[in-house]
């Protein structure tokens, strides 16, 4: 089986990641499947971007929950890519949702702690899912047990999806524990048994990061459903020999 293909914030290998040009990579390569991060700013809007600070991508100092939107979106995310020809704004998911309409399905993860936090957080991803009309094209994914609890307790509409990196407890068991329907694996979690068994209790197995060909095509025979790689285009050559 063929697996589904998911750009890595956008296609972070080619192109300054969480950025609207890295966005447009995936598209090029014919990849129209996204994963991407958000934090809500200090006016809780949406914002694209993977780390809590500022300095890794802009090089800036400060937090982007202490930031207001528009004050964001004037700052280039290209510092982690300085060889990038052109500035590349920090977008809002808003925006990101009104470029790409061609986009087909959407991994948004959510880094939030606080029940707090997630409540505003789940239900603004919920407000401009439905503005956009985009019910059927999102999954929202946390490794933040706390937001996911909260999502299944206040039967948030979107489908789930829970990110595990270490594996220290029975990822399948808390994804269902959780009510999710994606379970978002790093690939050195990754068995054909652990596999097998996610799908058979009705989980969607997406694999991370996966950037070398041997890895994908190791991972593919194991049958997960979808890839997320920083190299888009290497994932589309590869299986599209």
């Amino acid at each position: 089986m063929t697996p589904l293909i998911y750009g890595h914030r956008g296609a972070r290998g080619e192109a300054p990641e969480n950025t609207l040009a890295s966005f447009q990579k995936a598209l090029d390569a014919g990849v129209t499947r996204v994963e991407l991060d958000l934090h809500l700013s200090a006016d809780h809007q949406l914002m694209v971007i993977h780390d809590p600070t500022l300095k890794r991508t802009t090089g800036r100092r400060g937090k982007v929950a202490q930031r207001q939107a528009a004050d964001l979106m004037q700052l280039d995310a290209r510092f982690g890519l300085p060889s990038w020809p052109d500035a590349c704004p920090i977008p809002s998911l808003e925006q990101l949702f009104s470029t790409f309409t061609q986009l087909e399905h959407y991994q948004l993860e959510v880094k939030s702690g606080s029940v707090r936090q997630s409540r505003i957080v789940l239900q603004a991803v919920e407000e401009l899912v439905a503005r956009y009309q985009l019910q059927d094209k999102v999954v929202v994914t946390s490794s933040s047990r706390t937001l996911l609890k909260y999502a299944k307790a206040s039967a948030f509409s979107l489908p789930t999806g829970l990110v595990e990196e270490y594996g220290l407890l029975d990822p399948i068991n808390a994804a269902q524990r959780y009510g999710c329907r994606y379970l978002i694996l790093n690939w050195k979690l990754c068995t054909a048994q652990r596999i097998q068994q996610a799908q058979q209790a009705g989980l969607h197995v997406s694999v991370w990061t996966v950037n070398e060909e041997q890895r994908m095509q190791k991972l593919a025979a194991m049958g997960v459903d979808s890839l997320i790689t920083d190299y888009p285009l290497r994932a589309m050559q590869l299986f599209n020999k």
